[in-house]
Formats: C-alpha cells, structure tokens, sequence
C-alpha cells in the first residue's frame, strides 16, 4: 500500500521528494492542495497568485499519475476529500499558521523542515554558544561557511576576508541608463499559465477575491526546468557584473544583474546548496570575481539562513514587536501600488515596478519603500503584511524578520544595530532616481524639499531621546541642534500627512 505525503505549494523542488539517497520513491502517492481561502484571506499581488498556482500545477504535472491534486476551499477540507482520515506525512512547512494546521491533525506526520542549510537543531546550538551574545548574521554567516565548507581555504575564508560588502557598495557608472548587463532569464508561458489566468480572472468575476498589481507575462520561473535555467542564465552571463553594484539603482534598470532567483527559491525549486555551490564554482574557474561571488553567496546562505532561523528562533510574540510605537495606517495609495500619484520619482519608480512586476532588489525594498514607512511611522505590522502580499517572493517566514526586525527597527535593535533609513542625500548617490525630480535631496523646507530629507529629520527628532545612545546614530542625532528650523521642518511632514509625496 502506497504512503501519502503532502506537499505545501513552497515545497516543490525534487528534494522534497528525494529520500536520503535522493531518489524519488514510486511507492509513494504526493499531494497537493490548492486553497481558495488563502487568496480570500488576504489581498495578494495577482503576479504572486498566478506565479505560485502555476509553479503548483507544473509540479504536478511532473509528478504525473503519482500525483493527487484537489481544489478546495481550505486546506483541512482538501486533505479529507484526498484521504479521509488516513495518514498523511508532510515536511515541517515554512509559516508558524501551517505548522499550527498540520500539528492540529492527528493524522499528519511531521518531517523535518527541506530547503535550508542550517536545521532548527542545529541553530540552537549556534544560538546557545552565543553566550546571552546578539544573534548576528555575520556569526551565523561563518558558521555556515566553515560547516558547509562554502568559498573556504583551508580553515579561513577564499580571499583572507569573511565579508566583501565593502567592495560591493558603488554607485551606478555615471552616465548610464542601465548596467548593461545581458538581460535576465525568461520563462515563456504555456497552457498552464492561460489555465491559471483563466481561474484567476474567474474567481474575480464570480467569487469576489481581488487582487493588488498587474499580472503581465510571467516574469519568474514556475517549474523545476525554468528555474535550473534562470540558475544557469544568471552564474553564466549575470554574476560577474553583480556584486560591485549590487546596491544600486537605476530608474531605466530594475534588475541590474541581480539573480532573481529568490522566488525559485522560496517556491522551493531550487535548493540552497546547488545555488551556492555553482556560484564558488564560478569563482574557482576564473569566471567570475571573488566580491561577486561572495556577495550573492552571502544572500543565500548568510542573510537567507539566518532570516529563516530568527522567524521561528524568536517566537509569535515577535510578529508584534513595536518598539518605536508607531501606528498610522499604510495609506490607500500606497496599499494599492498607485504610482501615478506619487510625485516623488525615487518612490514612484519602485512602487510602480512592484505594481508591474511584483518583485524589486533588496535596496529599493529597503532604502525607499521601507525607510519612507519607518520615516511616516506605519504600523510594522500593516508593512509586514504589504510586503507579504505584494511581492512574489514575499512569504510570512521571508517578511516578518526582514521588515519588523530590518526595516522597521520595530524590535528595538535585536535584528540590526541601527535603523536603516535616510535623507534624500543617499538615495541620490547610489541611484539616477533624482534626476528630474520635482524635489530637491538637499532641501529640507519649501516647495521642492525632498520628502526622505524631510522625513529622516522628522524621525530622529521624534525618536532622538532613544537613537542618542545609539553609537551609530548619535552623530546624526546631535546634528538636530545644528538645525535651526526642525520645528518647521516637523511641520511640514505631519501636515502632509497621508499625501502621496
């Protein structure tokens, strides 16, 4: 008698099915479960919603006639209509809402937790050597490094440097419209994505589930193939380029040369280890230079990791943290990816490109739409939940540290050391967003004030009596007294409330 086991729609790669000696076994019967409910429940960004159904359609469509696939309402009405009350295995699934479900069912076995390097077990380990020490991803970064043997030489780093994030932080070249870098990976649709869009404009019509963003030609890959070819695509043409200017921005190129692999990833189509380890490979063949290689390596294994293990390290008390107390509401325009009434460009570019793509590189993410939310004080919980559902990589285990504990300095300081947020100065070094602006990064009061210079001296003058004592933040905080119209330059962002800027 055939075993069932149940795969999440993020479990999708051949090494959730592979047993210990990587095969796929025959006597087992997979399932997959489709759930109306979870696009009822929240508002999602179409791109993401068509993205994951097909990526969920194409599996099953691998798996052939080994494969159970039901639509249903929810969930626990899938699993009855598959199998009754038979038993059911299942991996260890990546939000604490689906562990809830499965650990409620008598039925569901739990295995250990695919797709990372580092295993629960083995991060409270790393945790507990930590000596009461903050839980810092360069720590666990190295860990990973010497355990993995990733870009090692002997028993030190490739290069005699753990970290080459110095290396990686120039501005774009001056003059250029785009990086110039080939173009990425793209998937082309099939008769499962028409079958997907079909559903999707359905369920709008007839069973009231609304969507934000546009869902144009999929962008990102949905099948074990794409995304071995988007792998191939980026380590070949895209990955020498990457590191040296990964934290830029260019208005007339959103990709850059990033790899654009984080959705094949978090869909679980691709495994950590074969990213990292092709990229070393690159490196040890002359191919690519060591800062980009280690630079992309680091978002895999270091920042990725380390996110993972802190979602489910810090508990469900975290998803509430809010230590800056801030509590206005994400605005209407913001909520719904209004580009057109923003007249900031920096902020109109990137939100438009979430709109039309869902996905933007993790400086935009962070420098713009992020540190203009911790500038206007929305609650960190209604950011989480935006970058949850507006991007197609953006899952609850993915968003909750990255935004609450990154972005939004709602832990107090537990994830980062400062909060990353800043006046208009830096995003017009690092990009060619300020070009053509109607506002000015320089300037603070009058017509053509910038709305991020504004806003970075309006939060250090709201939060100065915690962020002086912060040795990263107490230069900028004691420049407060050396600005003789704070008071007016307050003024002007609490009366411009809501506004788009």
């Amino acid at each position: 008698m055939s075993s069932v086991h149940w795969l999440f729609g993020d479990q999708l790669g051949p090494h959730f099915t592979a047993t210990s000696g990587g095969r796929t076994p025959r006597s087992v019967r997979w399932l997959l479960i489709e759930s109306l409910a979870v696009l009822r429940r929240r508002r999602f960004h179409r791109a993401k919603a068509h993205l994951v159904l097909s990526a969920m359609r194409h599996r099953a469509a691998d798996l052939g006639e080994h494969v159970q696939y039901v639509k249903a309402e929810t969930y626990r009405e899938g699993l009855a209509q598959a199998v009754g009350d038979a038993p059911v295995s299942v991996h260890h699934p990546t939000s604490r809402a689906a562990l809830a479900l499965v650990t409620s069912l008598p039925q569901v076995t739990v295995h250990p937790a695919r797709g990372f390097l580092i295993g629960h077990q083995e991060f409270a380990e790393w945790a507990a050597r930590q000596s009461g020490r903050r839980l810092l991803q360069e720590n666990l970064y190295q860990h990973t490094r010497r355990t993995h043997d990733i870009l090692m030489e002997g028993d030190g780093p490739a290069g005699g440097r753990w970290n080459l994030d110095h290396d990686n932080r120039e501005p774009p070249p001056r003059g250029r419209t785009t990086l110039g870098a080939p173009h990425p990976y793209r998937p082309r649709e099939d008769e499962i994505d028409q079958e997907v869009r079909q559903d999707l404009d359905r369920w709008e019509r007839d069973e009231g589930i609304t969507f934000v963003g546009r869902d144009g030609p999929r962008l990102f890959p949905a099948s074990r193939r794409e995304a071995l070819a988007a792998l191939d695509h980026f380590i070949t043409h895209r990955l020498a380029d990457f590191g040296v200017y990964e934290d830029a921005m260019l208005a007339g190129d959103p990709f850059m040369s990033h790899s654009l692999l984080s959705s094949s990833l978090n869909l679980g189509l691709l495994d950590p280890w074969e990213c990292v380890s092709r990229a070393e490979e690159a490196w040890r063949a002359g191919l690519v230079p060591l800062n980009s290689a280690e630079g992309f390596i680091r978002q895999v294994c270091g920042w990725r990791e380390y996110v993972w293990n802190l979602y489910w390290h810090l508990g469900e008390d975290y998803r509430h943290r809010n230590e800056l107390r801030h509590t206005a509401r994400v605005p209407a325009w913001f909520a719904e990816l209004d580009a057109e009434t923003v007249g900031a460009r920096c902020l109109s570019t990137v939100l438009g490109q979430v709109r039309d793509t869902g996905w933007t590189h993790h400086i935009p993410r962070l420098m713009v739409l992020g540190s203009y939310a911790l500038q206007q004080g929305w609650h960190p919980a209604e950011v989480t939940d935006w970058f949850h559902r507006s991007f197609v990589d953006g899952y609850d285990w993915v968003m909750l540290p990255n935004v609450v504990g990154m972005s939004q300095y709602a832990d107090g300081g537990l994830m980062t050391t400062k909060p990353y947020t800043s006046a208009g100065a830096y995003i017009h070094r690092m990009s060619d967003l300020c070009g053509g602006c109607q506002y000015r990064p320089t300037d603070r009061t009058g017509e053509r004030a910038c709305p991020y210079t504004v806003g970075y001296w309006t939060f250090l003058d709201r939060h100065r009596e915690r962020l002086a004592d912060n040795p990263r933040m107490a230069q900028a905080v004691k420049g407060l007294s050396r600005l003789g119209n704070v008071a007016q330059v307050a003024r002007a962002h609490r009366d411009a409330g809501d506004t788009p800027p």
